[in-house]
């Protein structure tokens, strides 16, 4: 989906315009990574001679938690610049809760699935931005809420998935799925993955769940190790409210969001799922397009030779 930023209406940014001058940027990341404080710095100086006005926060990856970012100094903010990976942005995206920014990542990490560009490219990319050159690009994020005796006791927001995992001593459990109240089906298994498009790259394709495109509306139910073979991978509609239960959780059992675990579970807990109302939006510039991401970033080739993706020639050919 493209167009005004969701759930960000306050940013001027405007896909097609020129980006306004004096326009106001927060610059995060995790403090004490390699390189992090370096391009910060040099962004903010770039940022800054371009006449905006910028803040730089940067904390360490075991406090971010305990507020390395307070989600108050989002308000006002036009653009996030997230440095290092997609786990920064992920806690990126859980800090601006329910007032989300329009997020640029420049990638500092290993793979980056979601940054949309590394550090060499990351002046091509705010020239682009100030120039309109660009695309928002909303995300769906969930709403995760586990109840136990008829009340909530913990409510969290998420991008990439919430996991129920068995855990010691590591016997399979079983978690029926209901679907806008009916029973769908109970898996008998290690776990099971709920998976936005966002996070189908992440622990749902370790699992061997699918390749959904980042920007549908849509869940991905993904059981780890099922122990009946006819139970598969569902994808299905964002618009439908899902609930899980597990009858008998071991000791160990959890309830994983963007892994970090929740909170453990206990008998009785029901744990549901919906969309969220605010969407994640990611600013996007035509130096990385969805397939060619995919395509660097797992490594696919086949037939391909270069980044220009012409066939290689046939063994035969003379």
């Amino acid at each position: 989906m493209s167009g005004a930023p969701g759930g960000s209406m306050q940013s001027r940014l405007r896909p097609g315009q020129p980006a306004p001058a004096g326009l106001t940027v927060l610059i995060v990341g995790p403090a004490g990574l390699a390189g992090v404080d370096t391009e910060a710095r040099r962004i903010e100086r770039l940022l800054v001679g371009h006449g905006h006005t910028v803040s730089v926060r940067l904390a360490a990856r075991d406090t971010w938690e305990g507020g390395g970012v307070d989600p108050e100094t989002t308000v006002g903010v036009d653009l996030v610049v997230v440095l290092g990976g997609d786990g920064s942005i992920l806690r990126t995206a859980r800090w601006m809760g329910y007032g989300q920014v329009p997020v640029l990542g420049v990638n500092l990490g290993t793979l980056g699935f979601l940054a949309a560009c590394g550090p060499a490219e990351a002046d091509a990319a705010l020239a682009a931005i100030a120039a309109g050159r660009f695309r928002c690009v909303d995300h769906l994020m969930f709403e995760c809420e586990v109840t136990r005796g008829g009340a909530v006791i913990h409510r969290e927001l998420g991008l990439n998935e919430t996991s129920l995992l068995a855990g010691p001593p590591f016997t399979m459990i079983e978690i029926a799925l209901h679907v806008d109240g009916e029973l769908a089906t109970t898996y008998r298994a290690d776990g099971l993955i709920v998976s936005t498009p966002v996070g189908s790259t992440a622990y749902n394709l370790s699992a061997g769940g699918p390749i959904v495109r980042k920007d549908l509306d849509a869940f991905v139910f993904t059981p780890l190790n099922p122990h009946t073979l006819t139970i598969r991978t569902v994808v299905d509609s964002a618009s439908r409210s899902y609930e899980l239960a597990v009858s008998r959780p071991n000791a160990g059992s959890a309830c994983v969001v963007d892994g970090r675990v929740v909170t453990g579970l206990v008998a009785g807990d029901r744990v549901s799922i919906r969309r969220a109302t605010p969407r994640f939006t990611l600013v996007e510039t035509a130096q990385h397009g969805y397939y060619r991401t995919l395509r660097e970033k797992l490594e696919w080739s086949g037939g391909l030779r270069g980044a220009g993706g012409r066939p290689s020639a046939s063994p035969d050919a003379s």
